[in-house]
C-alpha cells in the first residue's frame, strides 16, 4: 500500500512540476510577444505619418522633410541580391556532400565542428575577416561586392547546417528504393532527395538572408556609406543599407529624423516579414506534394 501511495505522490509533484514549467515557458513568450507588439506599435506611431511613396523614392537629404531611403533600400535590394547568388550554391551543394558523399571520417567530423562554430561567431568578426580579405587582399574596395561576399561569409554556416538538417529529415527509405530501381547516387540526389528536403532548405535560406538583411556591424567595418546619393548600378559602386541608415537617422539629434527612422524600420519589417512569408509558402506548396 505504502508503495502505491509513493508512486502516485510522485506522479502528482511531477504532474505539478510539469504544470509550472508550462505555465513558466508560456509566460516567457507572452512577455516577449507583448514586448515585441509594444515595440512595434511605438514605431508605428513614430514612423506612419513619414511614411510614403515619396520617402521609398527619394534620395537622402540633410532636411528630414526631403530626406527618403531610396539609396539604401536599392543598397540592400543588391546585397541581398548577390548575398543569395553566392551563398545557396555553395551552402546547399556543402551540404549535399557532406551529407550525401562525404565518408564518416575525422576528416568529416572536423569540418563539421569547424562549421556549427562559425555558426556562432560575431557578424563583426567576419566584417573584419572581409575588410581584410576582399577590400584589401582582393582590391574590391569598399564596394557592392565586398559587402555582398562579406554577408556570404555570415550566412554561409547557417545555410550549410540547416540544408543538413532538411537533408538527414528525408528517409533513407527513398534512397534505397531509388537505388533499388538502378539509380545512380547522383540521380538518386537530384531526383528524389533534393526536391524531398527543399522546403526545409528554402526556409533555412529564407531566414539566412533576412539576417543578412539586417546585419549593420559587419557592412561598416568593409566601408559601407552613411551618406549616398547614388542607386548602385554595378558591383564596383560604394553603397549604403537599410540599417545603416536608419542607424543614422537614429544618431542625428533632430526629432524629424528620428521619426524617418522608424519609418525606415517599418520598411525594413516590411521586407523581412515577404521574406519570411515566401519560405512559408514554399514550405505549405511543397509539402503538400511530398508524401513519405
Amino acid at each position: 500500500m505504502s508503495t502505491k501511495i509513493d508512486i502516485y505522490t510522485k506522479r502528482r509533484r511531477g504532474r505539478i512540476v510539469n504544470g509550472m514549467f508550462t505555465a513558466a515557458c508560456f509566460l516567457a513568450t507572452i512577455s516577449c510577444v507583448l514586448v515585441l507588439l509594444v515595440l512595434i506599435w511605438n514605431i508605428i506611431l513614430q514612423g506612419k505619418s513619414w511614411l510614403s511613396w515619396d520617402f521609398i523614392e527619394s534620395l537622402p537629404s540633410r532636411f528630414p522633410e526631403k530626406a527618403g531611403i531610396k539609396t539604401a533600400l536599392w543598397g540592400s535590394i543588391w546585397l541581398i541580391s548577390l548575398t543569395a547568388l553566392f551563398s545557396v550554391p555553395l551552402g546547399v551543394g556543402a551540404a549535399v556532400y557532406l551529407e550525401e558523399y562525404a565518408p564518416r571520417s575525422r576528416w568529416r567530423k572536423m569540418i563539421q565542428l569547424n562549421i556549427a562554430n562559425l555558426a556562432g561567431v560575431p557578424s563583426i568578426v567576419y566584417g573584419i575577416l572581409g575588410l581584410g580579405l576582399f577590400v584589401r587582399a582582393l582590391a574590391f574596395e569598399r564596394s557592392v561586392l565586398s559587402g555582398a561576399l562579406t554577408l556570404t561569409l555570415v550566412v554561409l554556416p547557417i545555410i550549410i547546417l540547416a540544408s543538413q538538417e532538411a537533408l538527414r529529415a528525408v528517409p533513407d527509405s527513398i534512397r534505397r528504393s531509388a537505388y533499388a530501381l538502378g539509380a545512380t547516387r547522383w540521380q538518386t540526389v537530384w531526383y528524389q532527395v533534393l526536391p524531398a528536403s527543399l522546403p526545409g532548405i528554402m526556409t533555412g535560406v529564407i531566414l539566412s538572408l533576412s539576417r543578412a538583411l539586417g546585419e549593420a556591424a559587419p557592412l561598416l567595418v568593409v566601408g559601407a556609406m552613411a551618406y549616398v546619393p547614388f542607386v548602385p548600378e554595378k558591383l564596383s559602386d560604394e553603397f549604403t543599407a537599410l540599417p545603416i541608415q536608419i542607424f543614422n537617422w537614429t544618431s542625428r539629434p533632430q526629432e524629424e529624423f528620428h521619426h524617418l527612422a522608424a519609418a525606415g524600420i517599418l520598411v525594413l519589417l516590411v521586407v523581412l516579414v515577404s521574406m519570411n512569408a515566401v519560405a512559408v509558402f514554399v514550405r505549405h506548396k511543397y509539402g503538400k506534394k511530398i508524401r513519405w
